[in-house]
């Protein structure tokens, strides 16, 4: 069976574009991810710039080189508007990822006259709204039409039942597996033709279902369904006020309207707004945006806190009741994650203790603010004073240092049920009555007798703990040990500056 026609879009160069927030200019610009060069522009590529280098190859090739780190998330939120400017000339876009999108070919062609004619004037679309350079092409199956989109110039159709003999001559590497790829080369096998030649029976006992699909790919028989992305529905809600307010009590009274809009609106597609974005736009202009996270659901007296407290940190040192500094000209509201009503109904006795116990919670930081109430969340770090973080009740923002990261030297579980924050001194003295000491070799002089005035019953250490090496400055060297004293009480305690701290104690 022949696959359908597919239209593939490609902006090439896309996580540039995406961290230049235009297309790429004449300087060379690459994008790194783990010292890896990711993708780069034309002029980089001028000079012996390649994805999959090396950063300090890549800088020897281009020592006037701009490194920019990957943001995956960046380049998909600056690819939503492409896919909002492509749904409104064509329906059933589907992104593959960000900077390539897909569609069925057939009613774009019956719309704009003829295959060719469709892919011009998506392309000149593109460019008419700031998105010059984009490529399509057309063909049997997604992996030929995105193969051919890449050798577009600017367009390219590959003819019905032509998809095998266009990919002939195309590398292995086209496939996209890394690890096939390099066998078929071990094998002596260098193009598409050379692996579509191979009996499919073969290829399935060698490779498994895996290289049976790379097989179909390379003999152009594509049968991956493309899933259409529907248009989302219009859920942000904003409000313009004509006289600027300078008082929080203000804009928050003012945007109880727009809150309850936000909620209807949610409310008529059976949904819910786990997360929301909030933009504030002062009478200079400048927008201040949060995106603010709920451990249940909004409602609308909780967007409208989130409004409040977004105000009250723009001047934290202000009261609700004075001036929040420029006056705000515009609110909007913008749910970012929703999540169907069936899953945050109540039960049918009434509400769980969780539930009651969050609406209780909830009401106490209304009353002293976002801060008010905190709840510990514990993230990456060595130390244990670093790896608890307080958050804003509600709050589930990601934490700059992701716990699941090793840690070099860092503490394993069970982790003690105190932490002293700082660490305080700590009375640990050997059998002949002195502090022990631990040298730079990591030796401890002599065993801990006493910790605290009591009696020693078992110990394990020491641990080295070190951070930041290469600054002189802020470097780190500590030795961790666990104590056990007579009455069982275990200390997590630490040598360092050539005194005895206690950093933990477990119950």
């Amino acid at each position: 069976m022949m696959p359908p026609r597919h239209l593939v879009l490609w902006l090439p160069d896309w996580p540039v574009r995406a961290a230049l927030g235009a297309p790429p200019a004449e300087e060379p610009v690459a994008i790194l991810q783990a010292n890896i060069v990711i993708a780069c522009s034309a002029a980089a590529r001028a000079q012996g710039v390649r994805r999959g280098q090396r950063r300090r190859l890549a800088q020897s090739r281009s020592p006037a080189l701009q490194l920019i780190p990957a943001d995956p998330r960046r380049d998909e939120r600056v690819f939503l508007p492409v896919l909002r400017l492509l749904e409104e000339l064509v329906p059933g876009v589907q992104p593959l990822r960000p900077g390539l999108a897909a569609l069925r070919s057939r009613g774009a062609a019956r719309y704009y006259g003829g295959e060719e004619q469709a892919a011009l004037q998506l392309i000149g679309a593109l460019t008419d709204h700031g998105y010059p350079g984009a490529r399509a092409a057309i063909a049997d199956g997604l992996f030929t039409a995105e193969q051919a989109a890449r050798l577009a110039a600017p367009a390219l159709v590959v003819a019905s039942g032509g998809s095998q003999e266009f990919l002939a001559p195309l590398p292995v590497q086209a496939l996209g597996d890394d690890e096939v790829t390099a066998l078929l080369q071990r094998l002596g096998i260098r193009t598409l033709a050379e692996f579509a030649a191979l009996r499919e029976g073969d290829i399935r006992d060698r490779l498994g279902e895996r290289g049976a699909r790379l097989h179909a790919l390379a003999s152009g028989a594509d049968s991956r369904p493309l899933t259409p992305q529907h248009p989302e529905p219009e859920l942000a809600r904003e409000v313009v006020f004509e006289t600027p307010l300078e008082h929080t009590d203000q804009v928050a009274f003012a945007v109880r309207q727009t809150a309850d809009a936000v909620t209807a609106a949610l409310a008529d597609l059976s949904q819910v707004c786990t997360e929301v974005r909030i933009d504030l736009t002062d009478d200079d202009g400048v927008i201040s945006s949060r995106v603010w996270m709920h451990p249940t659901s909004f409602e609308a007296s909780d967007l409208v806190d989130r409004v409040r407290w977004q105000l009250e940190g723009i001047r934290p040192q202000e009261s609700s009741a004075e001036r929040t500094g420029a006056g705000i000209s515009e609110v909007r509201i913008v749910p970012t994650r929703v999540d169907d009503s069936a899953h945050h109904q109540p039960g049918l006795f009434g509400q769980g203790p969780q539930q009651r116990l969050h609406h209780a919670v909830s009401r106490v930081q209304a009353m002293l603010g976002h801060r008010g109430v905190v709840t510990p969340v514990v993230i990456g770090g060595r130390s244990l004073a670093d790896r608890q973080l307080l958050q804003p009740w509600g709050d589930r923002v990601p934490p700059e240092r992701d716990a699941n990261l090793p840690w070099p030297g860092s503490l394993p579980p069970p982790y003690p049920s105190e932490v002293f924050v700082p660490p305080r001194p700590a009375q640990v003295v050997g059998a002949d009555g002195l502090p022990p000491i631990v040298d730079a070799r990591g030796v401890l002089s002599a065993p801990p007798a006493w910790i605290e005035q009591a009696p020693v019953l078992s110990w394990a250490g020491p641990w080295p703990l070190r951070e930041r090496a290469w600054d002189t400055h802020r470097a780190r060297l500590a030795q961790r040990f666990q104590i056990v004293d007579e009455s069982q009480r275990a200390w997590l305690v630490l040598f360092e500056n050539d005194a005895w701290w206690v950093e933990g104690r477990y119950h």
